[in-house]
């Protein structure tokens, strides 16, 4: 029996966090997360412009997925509000979700970025091993459900969420620091 083998390399990786994922997985919840990343709303709000989109739901349903969000800590409390002796929660958004597909013809320029960025990405990833290594194989360690386990590349996936976390941060810095005119 012919042995089929070919030289493939690993051109990009996915990220799948199964808290994120089974959170946004309901197409409605995504569009809430949209909404709370660009403000604070209270669910009675959230309610009231998922109906203006054509989403017709229950308030308790759009509470249901407001809690689902703020369970996988996508969302949290941003304040409270006292009105008519009650309490009303505003939430907002902490994490943005992106889900998009490039451009056909974009591969080769993403490629010759990417590129580019390799030498400093891998100076960067062996700086945060030499001074990190061990916290990040203790956390890796208690990620693997079992010693056979640790092929599934467990570091691969803390580094890059120590780096998105970064770049999220530093984009966030760099806009408070520099707005952007239009």
């Amino acid at each position: 029996m012919p042995e089929f083998t070919s030289d493939v390399t690993i051109d990009d990786i996915a990220v799948r966090d199964t808290n994120v994922s089974s959170a946004v997985d309901e197409p409605v919840r995504a569009m809430i997360l949209d909404m709370l990343a660009e403000e604070a709303l209270s669910v009675t709000e959230i309610d009231d412009d998922l109906e203006g989109r054509g989403y017709d739901r229950t308030l308790n349903t759009v509470r249901h997925h407001v809690n689902e969000l703020r369970d996988a800590g996508l969302v949290e409390v941003a304040r409270l509000e006292e009105q008519n002796g009650g309490t009303t929660k505003y939430y907002r958004a902490n994490t943005i979700v992106l889900s998009y597909a490039l451009p056909d013809d974009a591969r080769d320029d993403i490629g010759e970025m990417a590129h580019a960025l390799a030498p400093d990405v891998a100076a960067l990833v062996a700086d945060l091993e030499a001074e990190y290594g061990e916290t990040i194989d203790r956390i890796a360690d208690e990620m693997a459900p079992c010693a056979h386990c640790r092929s599934q590349k467990y570091e691969t996936y803390l580094l890059l969420t120590v780096l998105r976390r970064a770049f999220v941060e530093g984009t966030v810095r760099n806009e408070r620091d520099d707005p952007p005119t239009r």
